[in-house]
């Protein structure tokens, strides 16, 4: 009996001795994870606001995308209570007339390896060239410049908004199937003008539709004070199907629509628009997160909002996904083809490998209506037909 007892009591011991080893080996796997943070830093330059307004309702707001980042942040770290990650977001603001290197420099390059940037093209790449040497992985949430997709992509970028190219592209396959085959196109004088007129005329080659006028808005005059007349007079034209205007900072083409000489549908930056994100837009679970965000920031959801809170997320979900916080494991996944990234346009979201462009749905809307998403059907492509939607892989100009 005796030593049945000591046998009893010598496993009893054992058993508690492996327990409480599992127990503290468990624990200090959850003390590993929960010590798992990832630093983001989201920088952005406060903007001047225009002198010119084309109209008095339109607000002027200078934090966009800050918002959309934080709500992003929250998103991660309401998964990362389950994966034991935590995600921090430090945002930092240089003023209109401040120096986004020296910033970037003496307070991001040696802290964050992952970078949220909302910023223009020249500075973006000032700063990604600063870094080309360090473990920093730059997420650009504002430009829409193909030459940043292009012959200026940098290999440590990502970029979230749609460029030119598929925004003209979007348009140009809606038309098509519209048969609006023949475009009267008026364009500003802006450097923005004219590098999405290049879109435009690049896709309305690629997708087979005709440009049959092409005249350049000179006026420099009020044109609330003389739209009346003087649209009708220089829309003067023997026949098209649609205006497609060219006015990204809104001087003019607001005032074309029911004005023209011909009784066309307006189309482009006006009218009818090619967009990233937009209030109208209500499909595919985006009207969930249109109200959090009206709830957040007392307004609607811009597109350079929803350009930072696909940043955040993008990073959110590689983590969750590899359970790691290291920047080559990260990045690996991003660029790969398992990498998908729900963005409530309904085709999951990925980046392109060969210029790190995020692959999108294009929201076709009118100020107040949406009207379509592109692709629009029909439009193939043998891999993906997000793909027919700007540069594909043999047209791209980039080379890492």
């Amino acid at each position: 009996m005796k030593t049945r007892f000591y046998f009893l009591l010598l496993v009893g011991l054992t058993s508690t001795s492996l327990s409480s080893y599992a127990l503290a080996a468990k624990k200090a796997t959850v003390s590993t994870l929960a010590n798992q943070t990832i630093s983001i830093a989201y920088l952005t330059q406060l903007q001047t606001q225009p002198t010119q307004m084309l109209s008095n309702l339109d607000l002027f707001i200078n934090e966009k995308g800050s918002i959309g980042a934080q709500l992003a942040i929250s998103d991660n770290n309401t998964t990362g209570e389950f994966t034991h990650q935590q995600f921090t977001l430090q945002t930092f603001i240089v003023p209109e007339e401040g120096d986004v290197a020296d910033i970037f420099t003496k307070q991001i390059a040696t802290k964050f390896n992952y970078v949220v940037t909302n910023l223009n093209a020249k500075n973006t790449l000032a700063i990604s060239n600063l870094a080309a040497d360090k473990p920093i992985l730059f997420f650009d949430a504002g430009t829409t410049d193909d030459a940043m997709r292009g012959e200026q992509c940098k290999k440590n970028i990502l970029h979230l908004l749609p460029s030119r190219a598929m925004k003209a592209d979007a348009l140009a396959q809606y038309l098509l199937k519209k048969r609006w085959v023949k475009w009267f196109l008026v364009s500003g004088s802006t450097p923005e003008d004219v590098l999405f007129v290049s879109a435009l005329k690049r896709a309305a080659k690629r997708f087979g539709t005709k440009i049959v006028l092409e005249k350049k808005w000179e006026h420099t005059f009020d044109a609330r004070k003389s739209a009346q007349s003087d649209v009708a007079v220089f829309s003067q034209a023997d026949d098209y199907d649609v205006l497609v205007v060219a006015d990204e900072q809104g001087l003019f083409g607001e005032y074309l629509e029911y004005r023209t000489w011909l009784a066309r549908p307006v189309v482009g930056t006006q009218g009818l628009i090619a967009s990233a994100w937009h209030k109208t837009h209500e499909q595919w679970g985006a009207a969930q997160i249109q109200n959090r965000f009206q709830a957040l920031a007392k307004r609607s959801m811009e597109e350079q909002d929803y350009g930072a809170y696909l940043a955040v997320r993008a990073i959110g979900e590689a983590a969750t996904r590899t359970k790691s916080n290291e920047l080559n494991v990260l990045s690996n996944y991003l660029r790969s083809p398992q990498f998908t990234l729900q963005g409530y346009k309904g085709n999951p979201l990925s980046f392109r490998s060969w210029d790190g462009q995020l692959r999108q749905s294009i929201l076709l809307v009118a100020p107040r209506s949406f009207v379509a998403s592109a692709p629009i059907e029909g439009f193939l492509h043998p891999k993906t037909e997000l793909d027919t939607l700007g540069f594909d892989q043999n047209e791209s100009m980039c080379h890492f």
